[in-house]
């Protein structure tokens, strides 16, 4: 995989790369203006700071509270060491209770397991209810960002899924109209449903509850509707105390979508009567990703998007491009600890900005741990590819002062004459999206020479 490449294939499609840069810089204004309203914010972000910090520092402490406790509610806690083990709990779960379909909310960690796929081969149906989620599963597509998954699709391209899938009328593109017809194919997925699964925001170790948080209440009709709740929870979500949802909650949907708070934010402590609520704590990763000590930061993440809305990488090649269930720039941190070969090149899809580092409302320390990942890849990959060869020879070339010298004046002199069909060709990838700059008369050395008294 080639972030590179990707990228390219979603830049060809200029009006709808431009139209997602635009859309997503959109949201991120609306995080800084409804940040400023908070004259505590910048506290609020160190607090949130500080607190996943302690919880790091020791994990194993507050996820066996956290079990304990959620034990003592009435909840069935399951441990999973990966993904496939995380699906293989789901399934027995729902063979045991003779289920074959079920509703799930978003989760991006079921995404990350791969759960629908592995529970539709093993003959279960699985709906998506979150409005963005089923858009793409219409489509066979995985989201396209964490909290905005169709975000990629403009209103007409929904119509006309709908128009297929939904027998909507053809042509109509209003979103309240294409949002009622989701609401009545999906009411009745709902009623049907024995099994709810959905993801876990925030588990509370004081008191063994978890926190689900969504906008349109999507989690909340299924699992009340359902006998059978099924929480995925990343071992990283834990936070000690009740009171500090104070914190996250206020932090967590103005970086997100520039809201002051999500719509609903729904408790989950014990099962109702009659019902059973089972809780899979997952690792997958996340184990060996803490003991990086320059990478462990990256799971301080309450998956808020801020980081995603503001990436100008992002924002013009695309989450597709990324090939990872969590793309963007803290994307690019977690997914090359999972699969250090297959992501090796999302690290350098990044300017180094800072801009990441800025918007996160934990201050988790992205551009900085790019900048690491890039060191660890390049002592990784010993083999001599292009772009270390064309290092090599210009560390030749500049710490030379007569090379350089000498190959900046043939190059202004070949580049006066050259043919835009040799300037621009396949060797030239930085000439790709744009003219090189006017050539100067002469060198900045030159010049100096001539000028210094």
């Amino acid at each position: 995989m080639s972030h590179p490449v990707e990228a390219e294939a979603f830049l060809k499609d200029k009006a709808t790369s431009k139209w997602h840069d635009e859309t997503l810089w959109f949201v991120r204004d609306k995080r800084d203006k409804v940040s400023k309203t908070v004259p505590e914010w910048e506290e609020l972000r160190e607090l949130a700071s500080q607190i996943k910090d302690n919880v790091l520092s020791q994990l194993e402490v507050y996820l066996e509270a956290f079990e304990k406790n959620a034990v003592a509610n009435g909840i069935q806690v399951h441990w999973a060491k990966d993904a496939q083990e995380h699906n293989e709990i789901v399934l027995e779960i729902l063979k045991n209770k003779k289920c074959e379909a079920i509703v799930k909310s978003k989760s991006i960690l079921t995404e990350e397991c791969h759960l629908n796929p592995f529970l539709e081969k093993n003959g279960i149906e699985v709906v998506d209810t979150d409005l963005g989620e089923r858009i793409v599963q219409f489509l066979n597509q995985p989201p396209s960002h964490i909290v905005l998954p169709a975000i990629h699709l403009k209103k007409g391209q929904i119509s006309d899924i709908f128009h297929e899938k939904l027998q909507t009328e053809k042509g109509n593109d209003d979103p309240t109209y294409l949002t009622q017809a989701a609401r009545v194919h999906l009411r009745g997925k709902f009623l049907g449903a024995k099994v709810a699964v959905t993801g876990v925001n925030f588990g509370v170790a004081e008191t063994g509850e978890f926190v689900v948080c969504t906008n349109e209440g999507n989690a909340d009709m299924g699992v009340h509707l359902a006998d059978v709740h099924i929480a995925c929870m990343g071992i990283e979500k834990i936070i000690p105390k009740r009171e500090h949802l104070g914190v996250f909650l206020r932090l967590l949907a103005r970086s997100a979508t520039g809201q002051s708070i999500t719509n609903y934010n729904s408790h989950f402590r014990s099962p109702a009567v009659g019902k059973e609520i089972h809780l899979i704590l997952v690792d997958n990763g996340r184990t060996a990703q803490l003991g990086r000590e320059k990478f462990r930061n990256s799971l301080k993440c309450i998956r808020c998007g801020a980081c995603m809305n503001t990436c100008p990488i992002y924002r013009r090649s695309g989450g597709f491009s990324y090939k990872s269930t969590v793309p963007g720039p803290i994307g690019s941190i977690l997914s090359p600890g999972i699969d250090l070969q297959k992501h090796s090149s999302l690290p350098f899809a990044s300017t180094l900005c800072g801009s990441c580092t800025d918007v996160c409302p934990v201050k988790i320390n992205i551009h900085e741990q790019l900048y690491e990942w890039r060191q660890e890849i390049t002592k990784s990959q010993s083999a001599l590819n292009g772009k270390s060869i064309a290092m090599k020879i210009a560390n030749g070339i500049f710490s030379v002062p007569f090379a350089y010298h000498i190959s900046g004046a043939m190059m202004r002199g070949a580049l006066k004459i050259l043919p835009e069909s040799v300037t621009y060709s396949g060797l030239n990838t930085w000439g790709k999206g744009r003219d090189l700059p006017e050539l100067p008369k002469e060198s900045f050395r030159n010049w100096y020479e001539k000028n210094r008294k």
